[in-house]
């Protein structure tokens, strides 16, 4: 036994030697004023860690321009106190491969990967955009809604963006493939497209982490989880002017050059005591989806500053299930230019995305402990083919205010992502609560509120239609104060309605 002992110690040495092993950038050559193009110097203290077995890269304080650097398995890369990794302002410092160039970090099927603070990646992100000018909607994308050619209009100026991209690199950070990633107490700034993107990967844990891109940005979501499995979210403050955080469950991207086809969901993930800001969906779940997203746990977030607060999107396959959302602040507010959403802080839809293939279903999803202010109701919007099935609103308290763009933006419904054109956009009465083609619906303790309402197109209380099985039990609302002949709670086309309000109740051919 004691010689047993002896031969493990022996083993054991070299492994923590190489584990302990430090490669720091400068002994390579790289310089951090701000100026030098750094890329290959980082790149070989890389390449040397992975051939050693592993071990961290230190950058230093000081400014490290580089392009593309690819990543290694057993390796942190640790950014000390005043360090700074910044993208080269230079498209072609990035590798290309298909059509698009890669961001500055890329990491594909490694393991054991971590990213440390407490200093800085920043991503030069406004160096590949036009910031003095504003990406609008198409005039036929807004044909159907109430304000026509005049939706969200912005007469001078950029109003609230989104600018317009010029080319530019892709995911700042990706992880493709990988095993055993953490992320913890770095400074992420300034992305140009998708900031910090898990694709394919398990056991990822993001931590204590700040990531602020410039609101205008479009498509510079802040964390995106794709198809990967035992995630841990943590501790964050995002704002990016995409989604803060988006679940998905796609099976390929072609955004993401060497991407495998992927055939398993997004599943097993938690997201807690985080601080989020959008000027679009603060969490956004699901889309074009052919794999599902499953087992999701947000819990103690706040959502502020945003243009959408949570939003769940069924538009293909892949089916959304098992989603508990508890103990979140929502505020949202309506904004001018072509950001997707329109001031609901709850939104799920369930809508054709794509001509051909079968949808998946949105089930099993519930909403307890939520503090929602927003410019615009909470939607529940599902499909004849795809109904939302047991949906469970508790302890929900909505203050739906009045918004000075409702002239420029009120009175619609954003479901964008969707096949029909008449979906995408379009005009429609707006009660605080509006749910179409559910199955099973549950709405136990609401407290609704209206405050400064002057639009004549906020209706009732809560509005159900084309429905199966509803409970509404404890609501505290009533219609908008300026709604002649609305209810607090008005139901049509629907069976088996339970519900304890029966003097504000309206109702239509209801079986």
């Amino acid at each position: 036994m004691k010689h047993f002992r002896l031969y493990l110690m022996v083993l054991l040495i070299p492994f923590q030697q190489i584990r302990g092993a430090t490669y720091n950038i400068l002994d390579f050559g790289a310089r951090g004023d701000g100026l030098t193009l750094n890329t290959k110097a980082i790149q070989q203290a890389i390449d040397k860690c992975r051939q050693d077995g592993g071990g961290t890269v230190i950058v230093p304080a000081g400014i490290f321009l580089s392009g593309t650097l690819y990543l290694c398995s057993h390796f942190e890369l640790q950014l000390q106190a005043g360090a700074m990794l910044k993208g080269s302002p230079r498209l072609e410092d990035y590798a290309r491969a298909a059509s698009v160039h890669l961001g500055l970090l890329y990491a594909m099927n490694l393991v054991d990967i971590t990213l440390s603070g407490p200093g800085n990646i920043d991503g030069n992100g406004d160096v590949f955009f036009r910031l003095d000018t504003a990406k609008k909607i198409d005039g036929p994308g807004t044909r159907f809604t109430r304000q026509r050619e005049h939706f969200r209009e912005v007469k001078e100026g950029i109003g609230d963006g989104p600018v317009v991209p010029l080319d530019r690199p892709y995911q700042l950070i990706i992880f493709s493939g990988c095993r055993n990633v953490t992320v913890r107490d770095l400074l992420i700034s300034n992305g140009s497209f998708w900031t910090l993107h898990f694709a394919d990967c398990d056991a990822v844990h993001v931590s204590g982490i700040r990531l602020f891109n410039n609101m205008m940005v479009p498509n510079a979501d802040g964390i995106d989880v794709t198809s990967c499995t035992n995630v841990t979210i943590t501790g964050c403050d995002i704002r990016a002017g995409d989604d803060a955080i988006a679940i998905t469950g796609y099976d390929h991207h072609f955004e993401i050059p060497g991407f495998q086809h992927l055939r398993h969901p997004s599943e097993n993930i938690q997201v807690s005591n985080c601080n989020l800001q959008s000027y679009s969906s603060g969490i956004r779940i699901g889309f074009l989806d052919q794999n599902s997203v499953r087992n999701i746990h947000v819990s103690n977030v706040n959502i502020t500053n945003s243009t959408r607060g949570i939003g769940l999107f069924l538009r293909d396959e892949g089916s959304l299930e098992n989603i508990f959302f508890s103990n979140i602040f929502i505020e949202t507010t309506l904004r001018t230019g072509d950001w997707w959403g329109n001031g609901e802080p709850i939104h799920i839809s369930a809508v054709r995305g794509k001509p051909d293939g079968k949808l998946g279903k949105i089930s099993h999803v519930r909403f307890d402990h939520i503090i929602c202010r927003g410019e615009n109701g909470i939607l529940l919007f599902g499909s004849a083919e795809s109904e939302p099935e047991d949906i469970a609103f508790r302890d929900i308290s909505f203050e739906l205010v009045d918004s000075k763009l409702n002239e420029l933006a009120g009175g619609n419904v954003d479901l964008r992502g969707c096949l029909a054109d008449s979906l995408k956009l379009f005009s429609r009465d707006i009660p605080g609560f509006l749910a179409e083609h559910v199955s099973g619906l549950l709405i136990d303790h609401f407290t609704l509120t209206w405050t400064g309402t002057r639009m004549p197109f906020f209706t009732h209380g809560i509005e159900i239609s084309h429905f199966r099985h509803v409970r509404i039990h404890s609501f505290q609302g009533a219609a908008s104060p300026l709604a002649r002949g609305a209810y607090s709670i008005f139901a049509h086309e629907g069976k088996d309605l339970v519900t304890d309000d029966k003097q504000g109740l309206g109702l239509r051919h209801v079986q």
